[in-house]
């Protein structure tokens, strides 16, 4: 415990000195949160609601990206090898990485949801436990997919490749850039084989519909036994040395990581929950939207009626 302690705060302090992770963990998702909040909503609180489910999901699913760079950048520069020597196990390396990406995502996400409160007036922000809950599960699960892709990958470039092959899916296809409702049929039933489709769909349950922990069960689960799945397999391709490589066999295992999300696409492909419940959640928001113009034309109503009656009194 105090190996994984001392290796998780050492792991903090680097990334705070390095300015590449301070662009890509807090430059980058503030960008995305006002691009969204501010020219895809035009502010209105209602849409931005709804929007900020999918600005949540993209900073937490960036966690991948970041990690496996950073580890196979350590074991080409043999900064692994040192730590090698020392009493700290595999299992600590990754799990401290893991820990030290989830303390510094979380102070992003708080400040994207009170940006949302108190700057573009969202009248509520849903279940916060359900949320923080997401957002944790999401960004162990999500930071082990990294430390996988490290273990597989020989070197930078084959990391970056992996990553932009399954980056572009992720975003595109899950309702984290478009939404969910506006894609076809065909592209939605394959949506539901992506783990950040549960994820995204978990959080805008959470905030538009303040969905309690016991009905985003299934989002909380899935992530939950593919992040077991994605360390465990981590764990054992885990290499210290640059000079040790990895088979291309090996490599088929990583294939096991996506089961949990198969078995559940394939369910929800017969089912459809997920495809029913963001129709509700987009027609609620349209709902919304379109009863606040009637109710603020209402309060204008009511506000000018009695100056018109005093302009039309006689003047004593």
């Amino acid at each position: 415990m105090t190996n994984l302690l001392t290796l998780t705060r050492m792991r903090v302090r680097l990334a705070l000195r390095n300015k590449m992770f301070f662009f890509f963990s807090t430059v980058m998702p503030l960008g995305f949160f006002f691009l969204y909040a501010g020219v895809f909503a035009k502010s209105i609180p209602q849409v931005v609601a709804y929007l900020l489910g999918p600005v949540l999901a993209l900073n937490v699913m960036g966690s991948f990206w970041g990690l496996s760079a950073t580890l196979v950048t350590f074991r080409e520069q043999g900064i692994l090898r040192r730590f090698h020597v020392t009493p700290a196990t595999a299992t600590d390396m990754l799990v401290s990485s893991i820990l030290a990406n989830y303390a510094l995502t979380l102070p992003t996400v708080l400040v994207e949801l009170l940006l949302a409160r108190f700057l573009f007036h969202v009248p509520g922000l849903g279940d916060l436990f359900s949320v923080f809950l997401l957002v944790s599960i999401g960004t162990v699960s999500f930071g082990s997919l990294g430390l996988v892709i490290a273990s597989v990958t020989n070197t930078m470039q084959e990391t970056q490749v992996l990553n932009q092959l399954l980056w572009l899916p992720l975003i595109f296809l899950s309702g984290a850039t478009i939404p969910f409702t506006s894609l076809s049929k065909t592209v939605q039933h394959i949506a539901l084989f992506l783990p950040a489709t549960y994820l995204v769909h978990g959080l805008k349950n959470a905030i538009v519909n303040s969905f309690g922990p016991d009905k985003i069960l299934l989002p909380l689960g899935s992530l939950a036994i593919w992040f077991i799945l994605t360390l465990f397999l981590s764990s054992q391709l885990f290499r210290w040395e640059p000079e040790a490589k990895i088979g291309r066999r090996a490599k088929l295992y990583v294939a096991a990581t996506a089961i949990p999300f198969i078995l559940l696409g394939v369910w929800e492909a017969r089912y459809g929950r997920v495809i029913a419940e963001e129709k509700m959640t987009m027609q609620r928001v349209d709902d919304s939207e379109k009863s606040d113009p009637q109710e603020k034309s209402k309060d204008k109503q009511q506000g000018t009626a009695p100056s018109r009656l005093d302009e039309s009194k006689p003047h004593q």
